[in-house]
């Protein structure tokens, strides 16, 4: 046991010494020394888990448990002493942590020297934003202006800076100009900043702060540049979303080029003047749609291709494997740029990032899976506020803010998908497969036992049966997706599947599942997603060893049917946060469920409820007051009942989704959905709804889908000051004209935030509608 706790003592050691000890510095010698410290860790891992499996074994057969051997903890505990030893010695090397912060390099130029402008600095595509920011450059405010330029490595951030910088009109307006490039070479900052102070003092000035990584470098330097009063300005560029904003000024976010730009880009690049041959114009189209509109990644292609030869074979060959040619580190210039948004990284987010390289190109990614694969990982270091869950998103949010990965939000406002550029994502592999972090399953033939990972595309089906056979054998597996239909119409998981004492998160889409009682001992499970799942009852607890199995990191259980929600199965499942459950038996009613229980768990936030074959649901069922989100399809329901749902405290999305209405009329009541921010209304047999801005008060979204009943949208509907969208999808054409009077009736008011959006499924109801809204006006001229 002395032996397990020096182990676990010497990890923590290794990980304080990786998160606060390599952070930013760029040595082949680091990157050795931080792959030598992760086999460490996995050997480690490795060693304990496969004890793990030897004690199930052991129990699972009647034998008596297995024991770590100590000559093999004492290998691991070797290992790591001589980890432990470089890296004290290279920390010794390297100096303290404080001489490791970035230094900064600062060429000063004077206005009157000429600066002689290369091809390097050919910029297409953002005319507008140099304009604006030479406007902003010299414009009138004669205090000192800072002006963040954002956007990801390569979106042409340094161009857009360089080419104002460079401007015949900046020269002529500052009397110095200096670009501040921030490098790893140590010099004493101290001394260069009081130089710089007093060089700068009294004149008017433009300082560029090119590619800064952190709001601590900025404030390491903000006091080298005084505020004359006269003009002077700052450009900093950046990666990263909070940076730019820390400066509380207007900011220029850069996107990608469209294609007309992107191949007006690569022209200039690759033939300089002359046009591209016509034999050449349906491949280079080609090549330049792989860059995807990255300027960084065009300009390197068109360099390569304009020293090559021109000829469409060779020009086939370079687009056949553009992505590998990108980052092969043939071309230094794309490499280390691409190479440094992963070299400055915090060591937490290292994994997470190179976990990218697992998706396929172009992906979109939804972000409630990703985290639970970062949980299952063990990416996400916990502390005591915080879900693992909600920690986990907010390293997404800070990789969304280093413009690392690109964001896609849903209709509520929330990052629902992501996705990763494709150089990027090429990089994630190349250092992922280079540090055995990932092992793709075309590799296969070197081995996969010692890949920590296998990916496997769907071209290795062959390959991917293999791995499925014998699941309840993967005794340490934490992450179960299986998205194939079988041929049984209910699949029943074995009662041994309780030996997966690991598994955090089962995803089963598109089948039936029959759980044994046995589920109920998992007790790391966090995420249960199924197609269909028919959970049994858990055992009483009068067993007081059954009454240990209290599934207290459950927190996502979808899509349970028939379940009877018993005082001790809310027990069983207090912290569940996400729950979906269906009701399709027409023998029992509502009351037979015990759904007025639910109200016992007090952290759900997210119901989703299915009661095709229940009467008076909101009569019986009984909701928490933490509840955030509420989807109700297929029920039958009274409208007078939605009080029930409006005196929630903390509703924010209501979404009624084929709802069967008892009365044609709504009459909401003053005072209920104080909370309510987006609500979802499809394919009820609604025909008047009586509603103002004090029934929802705060909503920002109303989506009506399919109201073919709806007489109109409540005009005063338009006076709810927050409302922002309104959406009609195949709705009456009456409620469709009432949604465009609302919308000219907030237009003359001067509220130009409000967005209506009318859509019909056919050109004959749009032409109709189109008559309708013409005739309208016409009757409103005379």
């Amino acid at each position: 046991m002395n032996q397990m706790e020096s182990i676990r003592e010497k990890v923590g050691l290794l990980l304080d010494f990786v998160e606060n000890d390599t952070h930013g510095v760029i040595r082949e010698q680091l990157e050795f020394l931080e792959s030598q410290i992760a086999s460490a860790a996995n050997a480690a891992e490795d060693l304990i888990e496969s004890h793990v499996v030897d004690q199930i074994h052991a129990m699972k057969y009647a034998k008596r448990n297995g024991s770590i051997s100590a000559v093999d903890l004492q290998t691991v505990i070797e290992d790591m002493d001589s980890v432990t030893k470089k890296g004290m010695a290279f920390k010794d090397d390297s100096g303290s942590r404080d001489d490791m912060h970035p230094t900064y390099s600062m060429p000063t130029t004077n206005s009157s020297t000429p600066l002689i402008t290369t091809d390097k600095n050919t910029m297409v595509g953002f005319d507008e934003q140099l304009t604006r920011l030479l406007d902003k450059l010299t414009g009138q405010r004669s205090n000192r202006q800072i002006i963040p330029i954002v956007g990801m490595g390569g979106i042409g951030k340094t161009t857009l800076a360089k080419n104002a910088y460079e401007h015949s009109l900046i020269v002529q307006h500052f009397d110095i100009r200096t670009w501040v490039t921030i490098s790893q070479n140590q010099i004493d900052e101290q001394l260069l900043g009081e130089k710089l102070y007093k060089r700068l003092w009294s004149r008017r000035y433009l300082i560029v702060i090119d590619d800064i990584w952190s709001i601590e470098a900025w404030e390491e330097v903000s006091r080298f540049f005084p505020d004359n009063n006269n003009g002077s300005r700052i450009v900093v560029t950046t990666r990263i979303s909070n940076v730019a904003t820390h400066f509380d000024s207007s900011l220029f976010e850069l996107s990608f080029l469209d294609e007309d730009q992107s191949w007006d880009l690569f022209c200039k690049k690759t033939f300089g003047e002359a046009g591209c041959p016509l034999e050449l114009e349906d491949i280079g189209n080609e090549i330049v749609k792989k860059c995807k509109g990255l300027p960084l990644a065009i300009c390197v292609i068109g360099g390569l291709l304009g020293r090559s030869h021109m000829t469409q074979k060779y020009w086939k060959n370079i687009s056949k494997d553009l992505i590998s040619i990108l980052n092969s580190g043939e071309d230094e210039n794309c490499s280390s740029i691409l190479s440094l948004c992963y070299t400055y990284l915090p060591a937490h987010l290292k994994p997470c990032f190179l976990y990218m390289g697992i998706f396929p190109e172009d992906d979109e990614i939804r972000v409630s899976q990703l985290i639970k694969l970062w949980v299952a990982e063990g990416f996400i270091k916990l502390n005591q506020s915080q879900s693992l869950e909600e920690i986990a998103r907010g390293y997404l949010n800070d990789l969304i803010d280093r413009n690392l990965i690109l964001k896609q939000l849903g209709s509520t406002g929330r990052i629902k998908f992501c996705k990763i550029h494709d150089l990027l994502r090429d990089l994630s592999l190349k250092v992922a497969q280079k540090d055995e972090f990932i092992c793709v399953m075309e590799d296969i033939q070197r081995g996969v036992e010692r890949g920590r990972r296998i990916v496997c595309n769907e071209k290795n089906l062959q390959a991917k049966k293999k791995l499925r056979r014998h699941i309840v054998d993967q005794v340490n597996m934490r992450y179960l997706a299986y998205n194939k239909r079988t041929r049984f119409l209910v699949v029943k998981l074995p009662s041994s599947i309780d030996v997966l004492w690991n598994l955090q998160t089962i995803i089963i889409r598109k089948n039936k599942i029959k759980a044994p009682s046995e589920i109920w001992e998992m007790r790391q499970l966090r995420h249960v997603d199924i197609y269909e799942l028919h959970l049994p009852d858990p055992p009483q607890s009068g067993d007081q060893q059954q009454h240990e199995f209290v599934l207290q990191n459950l927190q996502t259980l979808k899509n349970v049917v028939n379940f009877v929600w018993s005082e001790e199965a809310c027990k069983r499942v207090v912290n569940v946060r996400k729950l979906q459950i269906e009701y399709d038996s027409r023998s029992k009613s509502s009351n037979d469920y015990f759904l007025y229980n639910i109200c016992h768990l007090h952290k759900l936030e997210s119901l989703t409820c299915l009661p095709y074959s229940l009467h008076n649901l909101l009569q019986n069922l009984t909701f928490p007051s933490s509840l955030k989100k509420l989807y109700l399809v297929g029920s039958k329901v009274h409208w007078k009942d939605l009080t029930v749902i409006g005196s929630l405290p903390n509703l924010e999305v209501l979404n009624l989704d084929d709802v069967s209405a008892v009365e044609p009329v709504w009459n909401p009541v003053e005072g209920e959905f104080l909370r309510l921010k987006y609500l979802f209304i499809s394919y009820t047999d609604l025909v008047q709804w009586n509603a103002d801005s004090s029934h929802f008060p705060v909503l920002e979204k109303l989506f009506l889908t399919q109201m073919y009943k709806l007489e109109e949208v409540p005009l005063d509907i338009g006076e709810i000051p927050t409302l922002g969208f309104l959406q009609l999808l195949e709705c009456s054409e009456s409620a469709a004209i009432s949604a465009m009077r609302i919308a000219e009736e907030q237009e003359n008011n001067g509220n130009e935030e409000l967005q209506v959006r009318v859509v019909f499924d056919s050109k004959e109801k749009f032409e109709s509608f189109q008559e309708k809204m013409q005739q309208s006006e016409d009757d409103d001229k005379k």
